[in-house]
């Protein structure tokens, strides 16, 4: 079965990632990952530890099987380099093809990532996209992308890495920046995070002011 990598702060992890993730395991016919990072080398640095999220991402993750949890960027010193992890997953994986899960806009801006022309040689790629959406994408990033997209998921199941594939999900427009701000105000978000962290209260303590 493929394997799907799906990354974040995950600060906290929400229906949103979760929804999406599910979508892209169904429609890959792959197992996700959800890879929790440590020092985003793009943003600011997460408000609940590294302990206290991986509580939340079991708690959310409780009860299937589908989705699953990989703490190894919270266990690597330094900056969490995605192209790292992706050498790291193939040296463990061999050949079992590998998706690197990815939102539009990120995608887009592939081009600021560390070593990211590396990517393509141990990994394929999955453009998580609106259904009808299609971001423009610089010159050499549509350059370097432009003979490797596939439109059957099948075609990646024939190779290990290489390949682009957009998949159309319904993304669900939740903030985890609202979110945290619902918790710190003492409101409770429910419907917005999963049922079973508000059974948990010590949870969402991180967020509470």
């Amino acid at each position: 079965m493929t394997l799907a990598i799906f990354g974040g702060t995950f600060d906290p992890v929400h229906l949103g990632h979760l929804s999406v993730a599910w979508e892209a395991a169904e429609l890959l016919d792959a197992e996700v990952r959800l890879m929790p990072a440590s020092v985003p080398p793009h943003r600011d640095a997460p408000m609940a530890s590294a302990m206290q999220r991986v509580a939340i991402l079991r708690a959310a993750l409780h009860g299937q099987s589908r989705l699953t949890l990989d703490t190894r960027e919270l266990d690597r010193a330094g900056p969490s380099y995605t192209i790292d992890t992706l050498h790291e997953l193939r040296a463990e994986q061999g050949e079992r093809p590998l998706v690197l899960l990815v939102g539009a806009d990120a995608f887009a801006n592939l081009a600021s990532w560390h070593r990211w022309r590396e990517l393509f040689a141990v990994a394929h790629v999955g453009v998580l996209s609106r259904p009808g959406v299609s971001a423009s994408l610089p010159v050499e990033l549509e350059d370097e992308v432009a003979g490797r997209r596939v439109v059957d998921a099948a075609d990646l199941r024939r190779a290990s890495a290489g390949k682009v594939i957009e998949l159309a999900v319904t993304p669900l427009e939740i903030s985890a920046t609202r979110i945290r701000e619902l918790l710190a105000a003492g409101r409770d978000p429910r419907y917005l995070l999963p049922a079973g962290l508000f059974d948990e209260p010590a949870l969402l303590a991180p967020y509470r002011a």
